[in-house]
């Protein structure tokens, strides 16, 4: 039975909506410092795939276009309701982050955090942003991947069990899931606890 699936998600997320925001902000510092990375100028339209309640918004100027995708319903609720506060005009929908309903080369700027570890088929999701993705366009990822070229243990294989189950995959390489794509890597910082998570920015040449 494979356990990450997108109704799954949708239902741990929602049940997770409420203290989402207390969990998520102790990555304030790396989200400031990925989105930073991306260099956003005036007038940029930028995604963002899996954008929860919207914790990176607080990061993000008024002057760029701002689209936000998330699968679960209550997730895009309380970021609507943030993207108020911070007066931005934010096009929050619902959405797949497999199957974008966005046309090709649409994006100046993409925010992958904490989304490559978590969706169901990270393939088909950085093949989808790359797809929406101008040329020339740059991607901030922020995750949990494991180290450049090193094998999965057996105790990581079983603790991932769990993990995956409750709050993500924790065996994913992110050097092979760009690896079906033509993104080429522009950085690739150690980042949270100890290095276990990583802020890559990515570029679509």
């Amino acid at each position: 039975m494979k356990i990450n699936t997108n109704a799954w998600n949708k239902t741990r997320y929602t049940i997770y909506t409420p203290i989402y925001d207390s969990v998520g902000r102790i990555f304030a510092e790396s989200r400031r410092k990925s989105i930073s990375s991306l260099e956003i100028k005036d007038g940029d339209k930028v995604l963002i795939i899996g954008a929860g309640t919207g914790l990176d918004l607080e990061f993000l100027s008024s002057n760029c276009e701002i689209t936000a995708t998330d699968i679960t319903p209550s997730m895009i609720k309380r970021l609507s309701k943030r993207s108020k506060q911070l007066n931005l005009n934010v096009d929050a929908r619902v959405m797949d982050g497999q199957k974008l309903l966005l046309p090709d080369n649409s994006y100046d700027k993409i925010i992958l955090h904490l989304i490559l570890a978590v969706i169901p088929d990270p393939f088909a999701c950085i093949k989808e942003v790359e797809r929406v993705l101008k040329t020339g366009g740059t991607i901030a990822v922020f995750d949990k991947f494991l180290p450049t070229k090193s094998e999965i243990s057996f105790g990581r294989k079983v603790l991932n069990q769990f993990t995956n189950l409750f709050f993500s995959d924790i065996t994913r390489s992110i050097e092979k899931i760009i690896s079906e794509t033509k993104l080429i890597t522009v950085s690739d910082e150690k980042a949270d606890f100890g290095g276990i998570f990583r802020m890559i920015k990515l570029r679509k040449t």
